[in-house]
Formats: structure tokens, sequence, C-alpha cells
């Protein structure tokens, strides 16, 4: 008996390849489609876990932006600082600001006497005793110029008498303490960077 493909009826012809044609569908779906949608949804996954590591990046270089913009306004901030708030010490700087700050407004200065440095948090506070000789409303005007400086100064402690006998210019003697502020870097440096080892 001789078996072949064009030796069965017709019916048996489809019904072969219809097997084949099934087999065939289930094997390269099984072992090509099936794989390959595995895969796909890991990929899919993958990608997920990506975009959210993205996202995740993106909003810390966000961050990281307003940090740099926070720190260069801080940095100018602070260096804005520095010309209010010296680094360091400067009696004859101080003496010479003073003077013609009084000058400007009419008044002698009769002494200057800086007093102990006073510390404070990033700064150290400069008290220096004044007495001027001028007319009362000249004071006024001493002080007003002071409170406009660009360098941080307050007065207190201020005591105002009255010439005996008045002269033609200077009719009061005032007494003040200016006090001036210094910069201090190190005590900054150590509260942003913490203390050194």
């Amino acid at each position: 008996m001789e078996l072949g493909f064009d030796k069965l009826p017709w019916y048996g012809q489809i019904a072969t390849f219809l097997l084949l044609a099934v087999a065939g569908y289930l094997v390269f779906h099984f072992y090509w489609v099936v794989p390959l949608g595995d895969a796909t949804s890991l990929d899919r996954e993958e990608l997920a876990e990506l975009q959210l590591e993205i996202d995740q990046a993106v909003r810390a270089a966000g961050g990281l932006r307003d940090v740099e913009v926070e720190v260069s306004e801080l940095t100018a901030r602070r260096e804005g600082l520095r010309e209010a708030l010296p680094q360091e010490r400067d009696a004859p700087e101080i003496l010479r600001r003073l003077q013609t700050l009084a000058a400007q407004s009419n008044l002698s200065i009769r002494a200057f006497t800086p007093q102990a440095i006073e510390p404070g948090e990033g700064y150290a506070a400069w008290p220096i005793r004044l007495e001027l000789n001028g007319l009362y409303h000249d004071l006024g005007s001493f002080f007003d110029r002071v409170s406009k400086s660009s360098q941080v100064i307050t007065i207190d402690g201020v005591i105002v008498r009255a010439l005996e006998p008045p002269q033609l210019n200077a009719t009061i003697s005032a007494e003040c303490t200016a006090t001036t502020f210094v910069l201090n870097d190190d005590a900054i440096e150590e509260q942003t960077t913490g203390p050194a080892l």
C-alpha cells in the first residue's frame, strides 16, 4: 500500500492540511509569539521603571537648579553685606568715615575712643565712644547721615549738654556710642559647613 498525500481523498487532504496548519500555528504561537509577548511585557515594565527614574531625575535636577539659584542669590547677598559689614576692624577707616560725616554736618569730633569688641553670631559689634561739638540741628544732620551710610553703624547712649559759654559754631557738646559691626567669616563658615575637624 502506497501512502502519499495525493493518494488521500479530498477531505483527507483538507484535514491533513488543516492539521498541519494548526500545528504550524501552535508551534509559531508558543515558540515565537508568546516569548516575544513576554519579552515585550518585560520591556514595557523596564520602560515604565526607566520612565519613573527619569521623572525622579528631572525633579531632582529641577530642585538642584532651584538650590543653585538660591546659592547664587545668597552669595550675592553676602557680598552686599560685606560692604555693610567689613571683615576686619579698621579704626582709621571708621574714624575717617565718621570725621567726614561730622564735617559734612558742621560738627567736630573731640574724642574717638574704640571700646572692646562684643562677639555675636556671625558678626562682632565694635562700639566706639564719640564726643562731638556743634549746633543742635547739626547733630541731627550727623545722625541722619550716619543712618544713610553704606556701612552699618548704630548710635545709642546719646547725652547732649549745653556748652558754657556757647561758642559761635558750637552750642552743645554731645557724647554717644557709635557701634559698627564686623563680619566674622569663620563663624559663618562654621554655621554653614559645620565645625572644622
